[in-house]
């Protein structure tokens, strides 16, 4: 029998999971929870790759990435349990506080002036 992480959610609650989670740009298409990342260039989308890799790899829960010059698009789906489960959110969320982290406003740091990596429409 799977453990909790292994349960697989259905359409309805994944929509509802990704509200909760505040994961507003990720959608649901053909079986993954789908995320498109935008970048101003190769090196950022390298850097976001990177990043990403991290995040999955410290999770041991492994993305699905699309990438190229200025979009990474993420893909996440628990094949062990054949449809998403909570690793997925949870991973969603961690990809998501990393790759758009930004210096706050008062903050010593100035942060990049650059688009860097954003969400475009």
């Amino acid at each position: 029998m799977g453990s909790q992480s292994e349960i697989v959610f259905s359409e309805a609650e994944i929509g509802n999971l990704l509200n909760k989670f505040g994961l507003v740009h990720w959608y649901l298409e053909n079986g993954w929870i789908r995320r498109k990342l935008n970048t101003d260039g190769w090196p950022v989308t390298l850097m976001l790759v990177n990043a990403i890799g991290f995040v999955c790899e410290a999770a041991y829960h492994h993305a699905d990435l699309e990438v190229t010059w200025g979009r990474v698009i993420v893909k996440l789906k628990t094949h062990s349990a054949g449809g998403i489960t909570a690793k997925d959110f949870e991973v969603a969320d961690q990809i998501e506080k990393t790759v758009l982290w930004r210096p706050p406003a008062g903050s010593v740091c100035e942060g990049n002036p650059a688009k860097f990596v954003f969400h475009k429409g």
